[in-house]
């Protein structure tokens, strides 16, 4: 009985033996599959709207990747050592300029890639107040008159990098061009309807495009720095929109609103939709690329002040 027993369990353990064999033999015979590998140039830009203005205009030939994510606060962002090791790939890394980046020089020492500015040749405007009195306001790329530098430098560091396909970067900046400057000629067609505009917002990042749009202009604050606005500042925009009789405040996605709620309570003015400036939505979100945040910002705007 015994012996028996053995002999069975011996063959069972040769059976399972065989079976092991086999599956190996198979495994080695059927290599792991591989992701493919994209060498397309790799461009990274410093916040997400850039991001995608530069994507529209790349068309697909390189790769487009934003150092920050949806929703960073990009004044005062302080890149991570995931951000350093990933941009040691880059071939080219395009930032906004005008002070806005303030941790980007600090990034750049640690990087070994050629950058470009892309506000170069846009008109500053200067901030007069605060902190910050003296300096230029960087939020050019809220113009849609402003952010067509934006793409005229996009162009040529992308013919730059890959000349190869210069001609269809030209014919992308030229489209998404004619688009902003349509944009721009409704909003303006759309301000001149209504009575005395004023644009009140929390951070002053609309000075650009109420110089192109001929409206007035006020804001808590110039450039948002943690700041939740003092009183001082708080009684000067009361003073400005009693005296101009704004119908409607407005505020960014990024900033602490609370501020602008004490001038609506104040004053009996309304708060508008919040407006997207420093960064895009997410995919399903309002603002998921760059002439949508234009767009859903200048129709915000405009239905605001016509109340």
């Amino acid at each position: 009985m015994p012996q028996k027993w053995w002999r069975g369990a011996t063959s069972v353990r040769l059976a399972w033996c065989l079976v092991l064999v086999a599956v190996l033999s198979g495994c080695g015979a059927s290599p792991a599959r591989q992701e493919p590998v994209d060498d397309r140039p790799l461009v990274l830009t410093t916040f997400s709207v850039l991001a995608d203005l530069t994507d529209s205009v790349a068309g697909g030939h390189v790769r487009v990747e934003s150092i920050t994510k949806v929703g960073a606060e990009i004044h005062g962002y302080e890149p991570t050592p995931s951000d350093l090791v990933g941009a040691q790939d880059a071939d080219l890394i395009l930032d906004n300029g005008l002070g806005l980046e303030r941790w980007f020089e600090r990034f750049l020492t640690a990087v070994d890639a050629p950058h470009v500015v892309l506000s170069d040749g846009v008109e500053p405007l200067d901030i007069r107040s605060g902190d910050y009195s003296g300096r230029a306001n960087p939020h050019a790329w809220m113009s849609p008159l402003a952010a067509q530098t934006y793409v005229d430098n996009t162009v040529e560091a992308l013919s730059g990098l890959d000349p190869d396909h210069a001609g269809d970067f030209e014919a992308n900046g030229r489209l998404l061009k004619e688009e902003l400057a349509d944009l721009l000629a409704a909003f303006r067609a759309d301000i001149a309807r209504v009575e005395a505009p004023a644009l009140v917002t929390c951070e002053g990042a609309f000075s650009y495009l109420a110089r192109d749009a001929g409206l007035a202009e006020a804001f808590i604050w110039p450039v948002n720095a943690d700041s939740e606005g003092t009183p001082r500042q708080i009684r000067e925009v009361i003073a400005f929109v009693e005296e101009r009789g704004v119908p409607t405040l407005f505020c960014e996605s990024t900033v602490n609103a609370s501020a602008q709620e004490q001038v609506a309570l104040a004053t009996g003015a309304e708060l508008g939709g919040t407006l997207y400036v420093d960064s895009l939505s997410e995919a399903d979100g309002p603002v998921p690329t760059f002439l949508d945040l234009i767009r859903y910002d200048l129709e915000t705007i405009t239905e605001g002040l016509a109340r």
